[in-house]
């Protein structure tokens, strides 16, 4: 279980005004759009609130945070290492707890969780989101344009700050499917180390779904059959389905059961459709119902061969089966759909919605003028001309797999990352019975 407690001052570092309400004394809980229609952060109601933790003070001449990395990081990256591995030591005489960051640098948006383990699974203390556009014309130009990159940085120096305010003692920072295709995604990869001292990862597609899984694995119907994992990105979309059979019935809940979702992979596929890319395809803004419509078929053309190779479509008519949906696009329609004056994370994460009523959100929303949606306080001006490309590719989800019940997650590849971290560190332990079996079998066929 995620808990979320955050004392914070992300009003005025997001783009987007962000409301903030007291719900116990002491402890602020923010909520509202941020950047990604989601909120900032929320927390559980029967948390206590409590104080900062302490940070390393890191220098800011040394990179100021440890990454995992892939092969190909720089010399400074593996000093980052040497230096991370002291300051941890020296964070566990004075008697602290591990704390731990997770960054999720996408197409679109720039966010960053920083917790500590939990007997529940982890406490969220810090979070960041914004829209950064990092992948804006780069399905036309093949390159990251210095805009993007420049506005990208300014969002990764508030992350890198945080993280050494917060005393970050481990982190994994994976970028997403816009620097996997850009041809200068290793010149930017090398301008954010030199200027805010981050090592960052390009992740692989099959990385970025496996972390989606374990990110929402604790919202899985363990009474269902099957459930597709999808998470509708800026430049791509991770489509999982699970094998719920396979999944162990305890009704024990650990950082390690976050694992053990990965083994009911059944099969996977990364379709190189986003809301960027769609929107920038056939147009976001001014969007009409034949134009609504040639989104979808693009999108349930792309499907087809990986429906073609595996039948999914056949084995959920036998079976029970939903869709957990993990990203902007079905946190979006659940608050519309919830009537929200305003995006709460708390109600949002975790509902359920019939499909008929997501659909009905959509159509309302192709009815909608550019400035009818930017004036819905769950989606705001930096998402209404991504939204609907968001909903085509959802109508296009339930057009090959007719499904009748869809789980809402306000949270994904983040989370995944600080599951996967704790549990290599033995943190799992701390919250519950380990078991043993596999950690990382099973992860099922990859569709070409």
């Amino acid at each position: 279980m995620v808990e979320w407690s955050h004392r914070t001052n992300a009003a005025a570092e997001s783009p987007v005004c962000i409301r903030a309400a007291v719900r116990r004394e002491g402890l602020n809980i923010v909520t509202g759009p941020s950047g990604n229609a989601r909120a900032a952060a929320t927390a559980s109601p029967d948390i206590v609130g409590r104080g900062e933790t302490n940070g390393s003070g890191m220098s800011s001449v040394a990179p100021p945070v440890l990454a995992r990395a892939g092969d190909n990081v720089a010399v400074k990256g593996h000093l980052a290492a040497v230096r991370g591995k002291e300051e941890q030591t020296a964070h566990a005489r004075r008697g602290g707890s591990q704390v731990y960051g997770a960054l999720d640098l996408g197409t679109n948006n720039c966010r960053l969780l920083v917790a500590r383990p939990s007997r529940r699974g982890f406490l969220v203390v810090d979070a960041f989101s914004r829209i950064i556009r990092l992948g804006e014309g780069v399905h036309r130009t093949g390159q990251l344009s210095d805009a993007a990159m420049t506005r990208t940085i300014d969002a990764l120096k508030i992350c890198s700050d945080k993280m050494r305010r917060r005393g970050v003692t481990r982190s994994r920072l994976i970028a997403t499917e816009a620097c996997r295709i850009a041809s200068n995604s290793a010149e930017f990869i090398d301008r954010v180390h030199n200027e805010t001292g981050l090592a960052i990862e390009i992740a692989s597609r099959e990385t970025e779904a496996r972390l989606a899984v374990s990110g929402c694995a604790s919202l899985i119907d363990r009474q269902a059959e099957w459930a597709l994992v999808f998470d509708i990105g800026g430049g791509s979309s991770e489509l999982i389905w699970l094998d719920l059979k396979r999944l162990e019935r305890s009704g024990q809940r650990t950082v390690h059961d976050r694992l053990e979702a990965q083994n009911c992979i059944a099969a996977w596929t990364s379709l190189p459709i986003g809301v960027v890319s769609l929107a920038e395809r056939h147009g976001g803004r001014d969007v009409t119902p034949e134009g609504y419509e040639a989104m979808v078929n693009d999108v349930v053309g792309a499907i087809q061969q990986f429906e073609d190779a595996h039948h999914f479509g056949d084995r959920i008519v036998r079976g029970r089966a939903h869709f957990l949906g993990t990203s902007g696009t079905v946190t979006t329609i659940a608050g519309i759909h919830l009537k929200l004056p305003m995006y709460e994370r708390s109600r949002v994460d975790g509902c359920w919605l019939g499909t008929s009523d997501a659909r009905v959100v959509s159509r309302d929303l192709l009815a909608m003028s550019y400035a009818e949606r930017v004036a819905q306080p769950c989606i705001g001006q930096e998402r209404a001309d991504l939204v609907l490309a968001g909903c085509a590719i959802l109508e296009a989800l339930l057009r090959v797999w007719p499904c009748q019940r869809l789980r809402v997650a306000d949270r994904g590849l983040r989370e995944g990352i600080l599951a996967t971290l704790m549990a290599e560190d033995g943190n799992e332990r701390r919250g519950g019975r380990h078991r043993g079996g596999r950690r990382n079998g099973g992860y099922g066929k990859r569709h070409r």
